[in-house]
């Protein structure tokens, strides 16, 4: 039985939330997750965020009716097809409104069957994979200093505190066709995956996500809590977090 949970918030700096998050268990066996970090402009990035997910939750629903109620067997080829979808709809957004000029936005995005997670991601919001053994993540952050941690030219710990930490390499709404990494991950029960806005990784430790999970309280406040230790620390940026447990 799949549960889930989810919070957003501006932070503690920002006069606005740009981040955008929708979260969906239609059956026991069936979740979707997607979150977003919309960016350009106090306007458009909200409007990036919010018609990204309207727009992927859309295409994911109109494939399903067209299924006769379930997902296609090819789940990867629905997930880009969808982020396809929404990349269209926020680069023409951008195209023709001149307040929305150059607005993206990140997304990752999960689709879970059973016990099989398919994962997509673009940008640098994150997803992690916690199980009790420990926390790992899932995605690659399209960033430079991601980049930067791959050739060896500084370490995890040194991106954490980079001044280009902030610079993403790939945004969906930013070019006119999009390329999504997947991933795919088999959760065990009790498994959880943790999806998040770089307003949580920025500033709460792998460590301190795992932590939470497994032994910080109630699983439903879990959200809840990382947002608090967010706060706690300036929140210099909007928060969400979603979790989903197996």
């Amino acid at each position: 039985m799949i549960k889930a949970w989810g919070v957003t918030d501006k932070g503690a700096v920002r006069q606005q939330n740009q981040d955008a998050y929708y979260l969906d268990v239609p059956s026991g066996g069936l979740a979707v997750v997607v979150v977003c970090d919309g960016m350009g402009g106090a306007k458009a990035g909200n409007v990036a965020s919010t018609l990204a997910v309207e727009s992927f939750v859309d295409a994911l629903r109109t494939r399903a009716e067209e299924a006769g109620g379930s997902l296609p067997a090819e789940p990867d080829e629905v997930l880009q097809e969808a982020a396809e979808i929404s990349n269209s709809a926020v680069y023409y957004r951008a195209s023709i409104d001149p307040d929305c000029g150059g607005m993206g936005t990140t997304m990752v995005a999960a689709l879970v069957e059973g016990r099989l997670a398919h994962i997509l991601n673009i940008g640098d919001s994150r997803c992690y994979h916690v199980t009790g053994e420990g926390i790992s993540r899932v995605t690659r952050d399209h960033s430079v200093v991601e980049d930067l941690v791959q050739r060896g030219e500084i370490t995890p710990e040194e991106a954490r505190l980079h001044p280009r930490k902030n610079l993403i390499t790939r945004a969906l709404g930013a070019e006119e066709h999009i390329r999504a990494d997947l991933y795919h991950r088999e959760l065990c029960e009790g498994d959880c995956l943790l999806l998040c806005s770089d307003g949580l990784s920025n500033v709460v430790t792998d460590q301190e996500m795992l932590y939470e999970i497994i032994h910080g309280g109630a699983i439903e406040d879990c959200c809840g809590r990382l947002l608090d230790i967010a706060m706690s620390r300036g929140a210099p940026d909007n928060v969400t977090a979603v979790l989903l447990q197996a």
